[in-house]
């Protein structure tokens, strides 16, 4: 026998595909789909590719855009419609009518299997079907009228998403999505620095153990190991790609000293190291014709397969929030999702200062979607205070207005030599803890709580005017301008300073690789929880992390990208979210409006409750509260006409930001002692045998309201 000839069940089945594909385009073209429905047959998607012009499109004009997933060959199964092997199937939880554009509302979260019927149907295994991967990504181009694969995804356009982007752009392309301008990320409002071992009266151990003592000794130490000891290498390889750090009168990069720090070791660009470092990452992405970056694209859900116990990422359905279009992006990805999400849940209403937020757009999505994929997350309780945010209440010429984003007094003015003062001008920070100023930003951040709580007032005082007019203004330029703008001269009066909430040192629980227990799913930067930060993150730590973990997940990644093949037929099983245009805008414009408020409602929750300083009852009281405030909102929501698979991106943060509240709520419940960033009056010393991570499991028993669901259909397989 020939070895090209076929047996009859396969040609059956090659007929059987095509015929199903021509008919899927007939009706496709009768019912005037959209370009984005004809991709999703699969013969007109191979063909379309056939005829697309190779060569690197721009993302300006991009409209829509349809992915299909891609998986690992290491996976146990494919995606087929249970013809030629056994699979699971989910079944629908509530009917929604299916038109044009809505689907049936299936999805899986949780574990939560007794709330889903499951169907099996089984045949014998064709050989067509074994061992086939899943697609990689397709974006249609409106304009150009062509098709572009992607062999990565990244979420996120901060230092590690687009240090990642960099790397594994050296073999393949690549796909940045990005919630709102590419340079719109909490790396861009970092200030303070990187920190490294740059200096020869410096050490690796050193690094460890100053970062160890920070974590109260929660940290991995394995972890701290590898990121004290690449750091420096990371360093560098920023500066060859452009990024341009102070230097001494020596020639020598200028280090500073930022609290927790034995040592100066943190290389800086003035007071706007972030802003620099974005600056030289962006310019290498924007000219790299290998990375393609999509600005204004929410991240709704990912998209993840089931096979036993193992749960693989596959891709991601995002919204294009301009043209509230979808792109769906299914493929083997590596995530920098949005960080310092908690910022936009906290309200400084202590101080009755101003708003307190960080930046706009972090709203915890990256941890919401991972949690409902199943991922497991940890150390949600420990969320970091940025000890000194400039109060407003205390400014000369006050803003017009609340502040959007809150404006961070950088670590390293203390670290110059910046004394906190009360507004009796009284120097408080020896009475708490011996190492001054230059303590940890826990025991600050609550020091001057403390103060403010006792005296009843608003804010203290940060004051660096003693220091030499001309090193002031060399080394916080920015400061100095922003502070100026509103009448205040640093380097003749103290700044008015609070505490913001600033960094979450939990997140999605990763490996020395960033990989998580969902198979294709790597993490790094504040979505991940690495093990290095433990109960609270070294000042400069944070940027120095997000390097090395973006650089250690390129050769998994890589591994994953090369083992996956193309698979015609999987978009079929992730139907789109659906933007509820048939509401009308009034109903919208409602929705909109009582998604605000109850917005501002959590933030008032979590500050009043879950702030720097805790007790049971408090966090007791929290957890009702913010139950019935999500039942609240679900309820209004599905009363006037709105479908489980319906998005906008106000509802999308929403959920997320419920999702995130909860998550820290029952983590700081579950942590019965103090240590770190959790402090609690019902358990306030440390105790040894409870040094050991939170950690919320896949099933782990969570309530399973809308915010804590993924929005797609699910499918499993066996």
């Amino acid at each position: 026998m020939s070895t090209n000839s076929r047996n009859p069940s396969e040609i059956f089945l090659r007929i059987h595909s095509f015929i199903s594909s021509f008919i899927h385009i007939i009706i496709f073209i009768l019912c005037k789909s959209t370009p984005t429905q004809i991709l999703l047959c699969p013969f007109f998607c191979v063909f379309f590719t056939l005829l697309s012009p190779s060569h690197a499109l721009s993302s300006r004009g991009v409209t829509m855009v349809t992915c299909i997933p891609a998986g690992s060959g290491k996976l146990h199964f494919g995606v087929t419609d249970c013809k030629g092997r056994s699979c699971i199937r989910t079944a629908c939880i509530s009917d929604v009518p299916i038109k044009r554009n809505t689907h049936k509302y299936l999805s899986w979260s949780q574990g939560a299997s007794k709330v889903l019927q499951i169907h099996r149907c089984k045949a014998s295994v064709s050989p067509v079907c074994k061992n086939r991967k899943l697609f990689k990504v397709i974006s249609s181009y409106k304009n150009e009228g062509s098709t572009k694969y992607f062999d990565f995804a990244v979420i996120g356009s901060g230092i590690a998403g687009l240090r990642y982007a960099l790397e594994v752009a050296k073999y393949g392309s690549v796909a940045v999505i990005t919630k709102a301008e590419s340079h719109e990320c909490n790396t861009n409002y970092a200030q303070g620095g990187v920190s490294a071992v740059l200096s020869p009266s410096d050490s690796v151990e050193s690094h460890m153990k100053d970062t160890i003592v920070a974590g109260a000794y929660l940290c991995d130490e394995e972890t701290v190991r590898v990121v004290c000891t690449e750091g420096p290498d990371r360093v560098r390889e920023l500066i060859a790609i452009g990024a341009s750090f102070d230097h001494g009168e020596d020639g020598n990069l200028h280090l500073v000293r930022e609290g927790g720090h034995s040592h100066r070791r943190i290389v800086h660009a003035a007071d706007m190291t972030g802003k620099e470092i974005e600056r030289a990452l962006l310019k290498s992405v924007v000219n790299n014709p290998n990375i393609f970056v999509f600005e204004h694209h929410f991240a709704i859900d990912l998209l993840t397969c089931q096979d036993g116990s193992d749960i693989t990422c596959v891709g991601i359905d995002t919204l294009n929030t301009e043209t509230l279009e979808f792109l769906g992006g299914k493929i083997p990805f590596k995530c920098d999702f949005a960080c310092i999400w908690w910022s936009w849940t906290y309200l400084s209403q202590n101080y009755k200062s101003s708003v307190v937020f960080f930046v706009l757009v972090a709203t915890g999505d990256g941890i919401a979607m991972a949690h409902r994929a199943q991922a497991v997350i940890s150390n949600m309780e420990f969320v970091q205070f940025h000890p000194t945010a400039l109060a407003d209440e205390g400014l000369p010429i006050k803003p017009s207005k609340p502040r959007e984003n809150a404006f961070l007094i950088s670590e390293a003015v203390r670290g110059d030599g910046g004394i906190l003062y009360n507004l009796g001008m009284e120097r408080f920070m020896p009475l708490y803890d011996e190492r001054e100023e230059l303590a940890p930003r826990d025991v600050v951040a609550r020091s001057i709580d403390d103060q403010l709580k006792k005296r009843n007032e608003k804010y203290v005082l940060l004051d660096i005017s003693h220091k030499p007019k001309a090193e002031i203004l060399s080394h916080f330029p920015n400061i100095a301008s922003m502070c100026l703008q509103h009448g205040l001269d640093i380097t003749r009066h103290p700044i008015p300073v609070v505490p913001a909430a600033h960094y979450i040192c939990g997140g999605v629980r990763a490996g020395l690789e960033g990989e998580t227990n969902v198979k294709g799913l790597y993490v790094a930067g504040e979505v991940a929880c690495t093990g290095l930060h433990g109960a609270n993150r070294l000042a400069s730590n944070s940027l120095l992390e997000a390097l090395v973990f973006a650089r250690r997940a390129v050769q998994p990644s890589i591994d994953l990208m090369k083992s996956s093949s193309l698979d015609m037929t999987a978009s079929n099983f992730w139907p789109h979210p659906v933007v509820p245009f048939s509401l009308g805008s009034d109903v919208i414009g409602k929705i909109r409006s009582v998604t605000r408020e109850l917005r501002k409602e959590l933030q008032s929750i979590m500050w009043n409750y879950v702030g720097i300083v805790r007790s049971t009852m408090r966090l007791e009281t929290a957890e009702r509260k913010i139950g019935k405030l999500e039942a609240k909102w679900e309820e209004y929501l599905f009363q006037h006409g709105w479908k489980p698979t319906m998005v906008v991106p106000e509802t999308c943060e929403m959920r997320n930001l419920f999702c995130c509240a909860k998550l820290v709520v029952s983590s700081a419940l579950s942590r019965h002692e103090s240590r770190g960033l959790h402090y609690t009056v019902d358990f306030p010393h440390l105790e040894e045998s409870k040094r050991l991570p939170t950690i919320i499991s896949p099933s782990s028993h969570v309530n399973n309201t809308w915010s804590s669901m993924q929005l797609h259909k699910q499918p499993m397989y066996q």
